[in-house]
């Protein structure tokens, strides 16, 4: 959040302070101490700041105690690149706030607000309205509900203190039920690609070298060995998930790269991907994955050795988004083949080290277009099937999977350490959510007669939270397995579902690989922000209908387009620059964040939770009453203290120097 009119709405986004010739050195120290290279009068002004801002310093001595040296602002997910150099991944590609805005005027950190007398009763807030949000689907779990009997048949024996585990839903469930396999094939996986890597080319070869997670210095040129591993390992793995449906999907895969090759360049190429590549998924999802049988009787036996997936086409969604990013790399690469590559000696490894200021950003690696020979069909292959990342992603584009096969990213073993900690934190917080409480199956039973309005609302809020970590948790699996590889993928969820307060910020963050790559391929080449409100309904559309072929899911991609609008003519209206110094302005923003927390929330319980109908259900029961008007005040005045812990929360990050624009 660092433009006074870029991501906030009438609620959102930045509300950092506007000064002028701040120039600093972001070297991890609070405050910023000012570049050597400064102006005497800008040093002055940075010293100045420094002493306005230093009551703050991160911003407490609770905060230092809890939560170590970076306060609060350490619960922030490492994103890789995102972060600063030696923090994760070894990048030119810092996290510092940018030096300026979109309007010219330079951003300063604020002087923190957690000591004040608001920030205190904000606190005795939490205190009490957390603990209650909790306390409520715990008792809707226990047997002494009178509903308990109509969802009771979800539950399965647990590990946890005698519970019953909520089994409810599918997806985690199919998940969990292959942590064991996974982590075996992945402690497999990681031991052969350690070996081939380490065993050294013939000094004829190129002089690039491949850095091992933790590694200080390149080893020995390992590139052929390793794309050798990966093939033939791809190749076991694909046909051991899917069995004889892997050659329905080498069919795919083979049709796509032709036309890519035979169109890239041209201006009907891009009409052309786009409609091969939908109709493709459409017609697997159709035709349920095209069983032998069906296609021809003769074939009937191939049926019967499907692999340890046999659904293919589910997992044909995220491979159909790698296809479009190969065929639309391709394209443009063809479009511009005169181009050298910015960064290129550094992209192939060819030269030095790479740990230098010139080392490419993982935006650079994604647009940087790839020399023609690597758009070949090995590369093809291994980008579209890589194991880590084939079952679920994160989405990765061809050209920075690519940059990657030729020069791995350097990733420090501690940050590999501290992610898989924040991994098995997330899987045993889905675990005793799914002990405790069983709002999954209450929802699926429809087991919520005579609840009332708190009750119904909680129900709502915690089915949305379990959506959060049945996703996070899998894709935090996979790019752990993808970072023990050396590959750095981006991370999907960058904020909790808790932690949102803007419509467009709450897309950045949420499963933000999507978000890329919608952008890039989708929202960019239709216009952007030049025509805002119909590249979003095409990219909310495509969204819904990527997700599943249904009326719910359309309904949500549509609603989330217009609950959008308000946000945009919010930040049109108020903006920052205009009206960031009046008292007022905060508690406005604030407002607002009330606003687009309840649009939220009725969009993915929508889309993903309780459904059109479950939804009608629950506002009728809220808003029909006397007692649940009541309800709805305090819940918004509840809201209002979330949103305002939520701006200095990350006012908190942009004083450690983290700005992640959501």
């Amino acid at each position: 959040m660092s433009g006074s009119t870029s991501n906030q709405s009438l609620a959102a986004a930045s509300r950092s302070g506007a000064g002028r010739g701040w120039s600093q050195v972001d070297d991890g120290t609070y405050p910023p101490r000012p570049s050597a290279g400064g102006s005497a009068d800008g040093r002055r002004a940075v010293s100045s700041a420094s002493k306005a801002a230093v009551g703050s310093e991160p911003s407490s001595s609770m905060q230092r105690r809890l939560f170590g040296s970076k306060g609060v602002a350490s619960l922030t997910v490492d994103t890789g690149p995102l972060d600063k150099p030696g923090d994760g991944v070894r990048s030119s590609h810092s996290s510092r706030p940018s030096q300026s805005n979109s309007t010219g005027v330079a951003n300063r950190p604020k002087r923190g607000r957690w000591h004040t007398l608001e920030f205190r009763f904000y606190a005795l807030v939490f205190l009490v309205m957390v603990p209650l949000m909790v306390w409520v689907p715990v008792q809707l779990s226990q047997p002494s509900n009178p509903n308990y009997s109509k969802y009771a048949w979800h539950l399965r024996p647990g590990w946890i203190a005698g519970r019953h585990r909520d089994d409810s839903d599918f997806q985690y469930r199919s998940f969990r039920d292959y942590i064991p396999p996974l982590v075996g094939i992945m402690a497999i996986y990681l031991l052969i690609s350690y070996t081939a890597s380490s065993i050294p080319a013939s000094r004829s070869t190129s002089t690039a070298g491949y850095r091992r997670v933790g590694a200080g210095s390149r080893s020995a040129e390992p590139r052929n060995h390793r794309k050798a591993f990966l093939l033939v390992f791809t190749a076991i793995f694909i046909t051991a998930l899917h069995g004889t449906n892997a050659a329905k999907l080498m069919l795919v895969l083979a049709t796509n790269y032709a036309v890519a090759h035979a169109l890239g360049g041209k201006r009907i190429a891009p009409i052309v991907i786009w409609t091969l590549n939908v109709g493709s998924l459409f017609a697997i999802h159709w035709n349920d994955g095209f069983k032998y049988g069906k296609m021809w009787h003769a074939l009937a036996f191939l049926d019967d050795y499907q692999g340890v997936l046999p659904r293919w086409q589910i997992n044909f969604n995220i491979t159909m988004l790698r296809l479009v990013s190969f065929s639309m790399d391709l394209h443009w690469a063809k479009q511009q083949p005169a181009q050298r590559p910015q960064h290129a000696r550094y992209v192939d490894g060819a030269d030095g080290d790479g740990d230098g200021d010139d080392a490419p950003s993982p935006r650079q690696r994604a647009s940087t277009s790839r020399p023609p020979e690597q758009y070949s069909f090995v590369h093809y292959f291994i980008y579209v099937c890589y194991p880590p990342l084939f079952i679920a992603g994160p989405i990765m584009t061809f050209n920075d999977f690519t940059s990657q096969i030729y020069r791995p990213t350097t990733i420090a073993a501690r940050s590999v350490v501290s992610y898989a900690v924040r991994f098995l934190v997330c899987l045993l917080t889905m675990e005793l959510i799914l002990h405790y409480i069983y709002v999954n199956a209450i929802k699926d039973s429809k087991a919520w007669d005579g609840a009332t309005p708190l009750e119904l609302s909680m129900i709502g809020f915690w089915n949305l939270i379990i959506v959060w970590l049945k996703l996070l948790v899998p894709w935090r699996f996979f790019r752990l397995w993808a970072m023990c590889d050396g590959v750095d993928a981006p991370e999907n969820m960058i904020r909790c579902m808790a932690n949102n307060y803007s419509t467009l910020g709450f897309w950045r963050s949420w499963h933000r690989s999507y978000n890329l790559w919608t952008v890039r391929y989708i929202y960019v080449p239709v216009g952007g922000t030049r025509n805002r409100v119909v590249a979003t309904l095409l990219v909310f559309t495509f969204v819904a209908l990527w997700h599943d072929l249904s009326l719910k899911l359309l309904t949500w991609g549509w609603l989330i387009t217009f609950f959008i609008l308000p946000e945009l003519v919010g930040k049109a209206v108020f903006t920052e620059a205009k009206y960031g110094s009046r008292w007022w302005y905060r508690h406005l923003c604030a407002l607002g964040g009330v606003f687009n927390v309840l649009l939220m929330m009725t969009a993915n319980l929508v889309g993903f939770a309780i459904g059109v109908d479950g939804i009608q259900y629950m506002y009728r029961q809220i808003l029909g009453s006397w007692q649940g008007v009541q309800f709805l005040v305090a819940a918004c005045a509840t809201l209002f203290v979330g949103v305002q812990v939520m701006f200095e929360y990350r006012d908190e990050e942009r004083r450690r120097g983290i700005d992640r624009k959501c």
